[in-house]
């Protein structure tokens, strides 16, 4: 009969012969999936017994682990910020680096300020929905071109009760958006350069969605396209943010080095890589010719 301890013991046993890079924590999370126990009842009630149905359960999420299915994907869901979204195989699963992108934007406006923002790939909805639940003002606009993308936003944006700040509608990147229309222009685009997709670990490359992983041959088409669009629809002092990959901050910044963009740096995440490119539109008067 299987326990908590004892269930957690042999999940972290399976997933680490799997190769499971955090196979302690997902064994955790598995074993309170399948249990319905706290992190507190493992500690204080570790010897408790497994049901028939809970057994069942616990069978079926570790064999999905073992076969490198994302834990976010086998539970549904993903806390990201300070908030929880669901995730699904046609989402990308919110990521802590791309955290940054909230450190850069929150220091840039205030919390009772009124702004519009802009999400380009805006898959869950992780990065608009955490930006509008820190600031009551703000009014978001997220574009994807993935259908199924945005039914998953759609619905996170119902859970988190901000549907009613929160328009989520397909498109090609900026098509068809009017000029200076928004104070603030976040995205994190597809930035894998195709060769290195198969060498991706297995819970990325086989399961989440290639749409929003391929960045073309060196990993910069959506940096060259964005870079040209993404100043036409910001406002003059507006602000943008963009995702990178952890060796793409000058190639990136330098896109984006043209006369309407200043105060243009690139910032690190935690670990110490390049993570955001960021920099505000000149305001008029300001633009070169």
């Amino acid at each position: 009969m299987l326990t908590l301890v004892s269930a957690w013991t042999e999940a972290k046993r399976r997933l680490t012969a799997a190769g499971v890079g955090s196979p302690v924590i997902d064994a955790r999370m598995l074993v309170e999936a399948a249990s319905g126990a706290t992190r507190v009842d493992i500690i204080t009630d570790p010897h408790r017994p497994f049901t028939a149905d809970q057994m069942q359960a616990f069978e079926r999420l570790v064999s999905r682990r073992e076969a490198r299915e994302p834990v976010s994907q086998i539970l549904g869901v993903k806390g990201f910020w300070k908030i929880m979204v669901k995730v699904t195989a046609d989402v990308l699963t919110p990521r802590p680096e791309t955290e940054s992108i909230l450190d850069v934007v929150l220091a840039a406006f205030s919390p009772m300020s009124e702004f519009s923002v802009l999400d380009l790939g805006v898959g869950s909805g992780a990065i608009l929905l955490a930006i509008l639940a820190e600031r009551p003002g703000a009014v978001g606009l997220g574009v994807d071109v993935s259908e199924a993308a945005l039914a998953v936003a759609r619905e996170n944006a119902l859970d988190l009760g901000l549907a009613t700040r929160a328009t989520l509608l397909p498109g090609d990147w900026t098509t068809d958006l009017k000029d200076g229309a928004f104070d603030l222009v976040v995205s994190n685009p597809p930035y894998i350069a195709t060769a290195a997709i198969a060498g991706l670990a297995p819970e990325v490359r086989d399961h989440e969605p290639h749409l929003a992983l391929d960045g073309g041959p060196d990993g910069l088409n959506a940096y060259r396209r964005l870079s040209r669009e993404i100043p036409r629809v910001l406002r003059p002092g507006g602000v943008f943010a963009v995702e990178i990959g952890f060796d793409q901050g000058p190639a990136v910044a330098a896109l984006f080095s043209n006369g309407d963009i200043e105060n243009l740096r690139v910032v690190r995440d935690l670990g110490d890589r390049d993570r955001v490119v960021t920099g505000m539109k000149k305001t008029f008067g300001q633009t070169e010719g």
